[in-house]
């Protein structure tokens, strides 16, 4: 291989193995699995105090108590492990205080004042109008249970009867909106009154507040928790650049945790039955459980320290997943009062939302509920600017255009530099020649006679990697916009692309639909994909072709090799793709003429179907007689 090649050739190596390595391990879902989609018929299960319920100083749930089971003193048979029916007839099964709010629609039942009910007005399940409405919370008794409570575990010793799963509560009202709270009540015939209140906001966050009055003799020792419980184990995309599972911010001290299923399934022993992972003296944060798009997660009081734990208990095939607090324990003198407050988001992780509460209700990294990943401090900022031009342009596509022209306005010198190095050094292709031929036989001659060229023409001779390396660390943020934020789901942008984070539809295999036939995953490619190839091969073909068989090899079919590879990737990060491209042409042709260097791009094509005129022989250096050596 020619030496004044290699750094071109490594550069676009490396390139191809660092989109590679990034499509396997972060890029492609896990076509298989997704295949193997089956609808699991949860088992329902009720709810449980925390770990370390009966004994708050214990880091596990009592031996025999699994996690998810009855809480202490709850009446036989309040732990439930069958699915009895469907959601609606589980949704029958207990009083219910209807929830009504702009974003949200649902319900509470009255039968352990457990919010069991959620579903998502503003998101239907695909880009159909007329497709169903997001459900986020079911109940335990039907298919996909999934909810949160709250409550009190009473301290060993107190032998005081606390609500539990099976309790009744009496509610001052039939209807919970965000201008009228609900409060619920339940004496325990024992002394104390226990009342919940619970309000709600405009989107998805509930306000709990827990009040204990103690009209007994006796003083009592009671610990607030929160759980978001969740029965059986849900499909997931298998995406690794996306975190689904159990997450929570377990104050400065522990910080962000992050556990799949999987990965949680395998942890240590809490108890018999029961593994997961604790922290204490926690303060601030949050615990949950994070779908892609939606999350339901449990927030104590920000001030004070609590215990945070997640937890996974196998009853019978499938798994119950539990993420909870327990809180500090306050001790209720006869005659006095004691509150506790907590919060439940429950609903789709929009950015200004999340970003709203953790500002306004002082909620410690509450915008960590949004998988941003390692890179977040440019990740974030990306897409604050495409959100604030979207707002203005009314679409998310055509933000994204408008962003590709400032992110090369803003690059524009360093690629104006490596353009013009790349033009001159094209134009001094016939001197490099002559030097590689003059020292032929000296590889160090060569190497320091081409170093002194770059020198004198001030070239650098890798500056041809720069517009490539500048374009990797803006695809894969704008990749992880497109993948992880609801801002982006279900975006149009014109024709046929209804929505920017799924593939471009079309496919060129059964004729862009004409063809009743679905081809397998890995032939998926759309009419964006094959646009973004024509982009790319353009730009290929403005260069003199390399001299170099491999290098020619690989610049020809390079282009065929990324339009298959984006055939899977989000539209919106194949536009992108294509119009970066685009400007790329635009630009290095404009600088190629001004520094006088040919553009070669008709040639080139004319010469891939032998019309064209022959490439331009370089001149050499007088070579040696092939006979010099004889006489």
């Amino acid at each position: 291989m020619k030496e004044d090649n290699r750094n071109l050739l490594l550069a676009i190596v490396m390139s191809v193995v660092v989109l590679l390595g990034w499509q396997f391990f972060y890029g492609v879902p896990q076509m298989e699995k997704q295949k193997q989609i089956a609808q699991q018929n949860q088992q329902a299960q009720s709810q449980s105090a925390p770990a370390g319920a009966s004994n708050p100083a214990a880091t596990a749930a009592p031996p025999g108590q699994p996690a998810g089971s009855a809480a202490p003193g709850s009446a036989p048979g309040a732990a439930s492990t069958q699915v009895s029916g469907t959601r609606e007839q589980a949704l029958a099964a207990s009083p219910r205080i209807k929830i009504d709010t702009p974003k949200i629609a649902g319900s509470i039942s009255l039968a352990g004042a457990r919010i069991d009910d959620v579903s998502l007005k503003a998101y239907r399940e695909t880009v159909d109008p007329k497709s169903p409405i997001i459900v986020l919370l079911s109940p335990a008794g039907g298919p996909n249970a999934y909810y949160s409570d709250f409550g009190w575990v009473a301290a060993p010793g107190n032998n005081v009867a606390v609500p539990n799963a099976t309790t009744l509560w009496t509610a001052d009202s039939q209807t919970l909106t965000p201008a009228k709270p609900v409060t619920l009540s339940w004496d325990n015939g024992q002394g104390l009154t226990f009342k919940r209140i619970i309000s709600v906001d405009d989107n998805a966050m509930f306000a709990i507040r827990d009040e204990v009055e103690n009209k007994g003799g006796a003083p009592v020792t009671l610990f607030p928790y929160g759980q978001v419980v969740r029965q059986g184990k849900p499909h997931t995309l298998g995406y690794y650049v996306l975190h689904e599972g159990l997450v929570g911010y377990l104050g400065e001290q522990s910080g962000l945790q992050e556990l799949t299923y999987d990965k949680l399934d395998k942890e240590g022993a809490l108890s018999p039955g029961t593994v997961g992972k604790v922290w204490k003296d926690a303060v601030g944060g949050f615990v949950g459980i994070t779908d892609k798009y939606w999350a339901a997660a449990v927030i104590p009081d920000q001030q004070r320290k609590y215990e945070g734990r997640f937890s996974s208990v196998e009853t019978g095939t499938q798994r119950t997943y539990q993420a909870d607090f327990l809180g500090e324990g306050v001790t209720v003198a006869p005659g006095a009062k004691t509150a506790s407050q907590a919060r439940l988001f429950a609903g789709a992780k929009e950015v200004a939302a999340i970003n709203g509460y953790e500002e306004s209700q002082q909620i410690k990294r509450f915008d960590l509920l949004i998988d941003w990943g390692w890179f977040y401090f440019f990740t974030k900022p990306l897409f604050f600017l495409l959100d604030w031009i979207y707002k203005h342009v009314g679409n998310f596509g055509v933000a994204i255009l408008i962003v590709t022209v400032l992110l090369k306005g803003l690059f524009f010198p360093l690629a104006n530099k490596s353009y013009a190095s790349m033009a001159k050094m094209k134009a001094l292709q016939p001197e490099m020649t002559a030097i590689r031929e003059r020292y032929a036989d000296d590889k160090m001659k060569q190497q320091q006679a081409l170093m002194e060229l770059y020198k004198t023409q001030k070239i650098n001779p890798v500056a041809g990697c720069w517009p490539v390396l500048l374009q990797i660390p803006v695809f894969f943020a704008l990749y992880k916009i497109l993948f992880i934020t609801i801002e982006m789901r279900h975006a149009p942008f014109f024709g046929w692309i209804h929505d920017l984070a799924a593939p471009d539809p079309t496919n060129l295999f059964n004729l862009f639909g004409l063809i009743p036939y679905t081809p397998p995953a890995m032939l998926h490619l759309g009419l964006w994909p094959i646009i973004m190839g024509i982009t790319m091969f353009i730009q290929m073909k403005m260069n003199p072709e390399p001299p170099d068989p491999v290098q020619k090899m690989m610049f020809t079919w390079m282009p065929v090799f990324f339009t298959f590879l984006l055939g899977s990737f989000p539209a919106g990060l194949v536009i992108y793709w294509s119009w970066n491209n685009l400007l790329s042409v635009t630009q290095q042709g404009f600088i190629m003429k001004k520094n006088g260097v040919k553009i070669e791009l008709f040639d080139n094509i004319r010469r891939m179907f032998g019309k064209g005129p022959p490439a331009d022989p370089a001149p050499t250096a007088p070579a040696k007689p092939a006979n010099s050596n004889k006489k």
